[in-house]
C-alpha cells in the first residue's frame, strides 16, 4: 500500500501566478515593480576612501616593485631586501621604468 503524495497529510497551497481576475496585472507584477523601485546597484567600495592613511612614496615605490617582481614570476627573496631599498630610494619615474622593464610592457 502506498501513502499520500504528502506525508505529512498537511493541505499544500499551490499559486498560479498566471491565474489572475484581470488580464495583465497580477500580484506578482506590482511585487517585481516594488522590488525594483527600492532595489539599485551600489558601486563598488574605494579602498582609498574607506582607509585615511597616507602611504610615504617611499613604500609605495618599494610595494610596487614587490607586486612587479611577483607578478611577473619572480618572487623576491630575503637577500633581495637591500636592493629593493635601494631601487625604492631612486625617483618615481626611475622605478616605473624598472617596473615596466620587469612587466615586459613598453
Amino acid at each position: 500500500m502506498t501513502g499520500p503524495a504528502f506525508a505529512s497529510g498537511a493541505a499544500h497551497n499551490f499559486l498560479d501566478p498566471y491565474a489572475c481576475d484581470e488580464p495583465g496585472s497580477s500580484w506578482w507584477d506590482s511585487a517585481a515593480q516594488q522590488r525594483a523601485e527600492d532595489d539599485y546597484p551600489l558601486l563598488p567600495p574605494n579602498p582609498t576612501h574607506r582607509l585615511d592613511i597616507t602611504i610615504d612614496p617611499r613604500d609605495r615605490r618599494r610595494l610596487d616593485l614587490h607586486a612587479a617582481l611577483t607578478a611577473a614570476g619572480i618572487p623576491p627573496r630575503p637577500e633581495d631586501r637591500e636592493a629593493i631599498e635601494q631601487l625604492s630610494t631612486l625617483p618615481t619615474g626611475i622605478n616605473a621604468a624598472v617596473r615596466r622593464w620587469i612587466q615586459h610592457t613598453a
